[in-house]
C-alpha cells in the first residue's frame, strides 16, 4: 500500500469514529471482516447460497448464482479459505458517502490473500500463472495456491438503522469471473 493510500484510509477512520460510530476499531473490524470472509468463501464453495441472505446483498447473491453454477468443481473448490489460512489482509479503499435522501454509508473494500490445495491448474485461461507454495519433502509434498479475494462491506449510518455490515462486493479473480 502506498504511503497515501494508507494516510487516507486512517483519515476516513477517524472521521468514522468522530461522526458515525465512535467506537469503531479497524482491528475490531479487520478481525469480524476476516471470519466473514472465511465463512462466506466456505458457503459458496460448498453451493450453500440461501444461508448468505443476511451477508451479502440481493445483487450480489443474484450475480453469485449464476457465476457458481458454472464453475468447474476444481475453481469452486479454492473459493474456499480457512481462517487459519489467509496469510495477509488489508484495506483497498474507504469511501464515505450519502445518498439523495441522506442516507449515510460507510463502504471498506477489504483484500485477502489465502493458501488452498484445491486442484487447479498451473496456469488459468489468459495466460495468469497461479502461485503456488510446496509444504514437505519429496514424500509428503503438498502443493497450496497462494490466491487473492476482494471483498467490499458496507454499513448503514443513518440513524435508526440496523448496525450490520453487509458484503457488496466479491471479487475471486481467475476464478469468480
Amino acid at each position: 500500500t502506498s504511503p497515501f493510500a494508507w494516510l487516507r484510509t486512517r483519515f476516513y477512520y477517524l472521521l468514522i469514529r468522530l461522526y458515525f460510530d465512535q467506537e469503531f476499531s479497524v482491528e475490531e473490524f479487520t478481525r469480524g471482516a476476516k471470519q466473514a470472509f472465511s465463512v462466506v468463501s466456505k458457503l459458496l464453495s460448498q453451493r450453500k447460497l440461501d444461508l448468505l441472505e443476511e451477508l451479502v446483498s440481493a445483487e450480489v447473491l443474484q450475480v453469485l448464482k449464476e457465476k457458481i453454477s458454472l464453475l468447474p468443481d476444481s475453481h469452486r473448490d479454492a473459493l474456499a479459505a480457512d481462517i487459519d489460512a489467509i496469510m495477509y489482509t488489508t484495506e483497498g479503499d474507504v469511501r464515505i458517502y450519502y445518498d439523495d435522501d441522506g442516507i449515510k454509508f460507510v463502504s471498506i473494500l477489504m483484500c485477502f490473500w489465502y493458501l488452498n490445495g484445491a486442484n487447479l491448474p498451473d496456469e488459468v485461461p489468459g495466460g495468469a500463472k497461479v502461485f503456488q507454495i510446496v509444504f514437505g519433502d519429496e514424500s509428503t509434498k503438498e502443493k497450496k495456491h497462494l490466491l487473492t479475494a476482494n471483498y467490499e462491506f458496507q454499513r448503514e449510518f443513518t440513524e435508526g438503522a440496523k448496525p450490520d455490515w453487509t458484503i457488496t462486493r466479491i471479487e475471486h479473480p481467475r476464478l469468480l469471473e
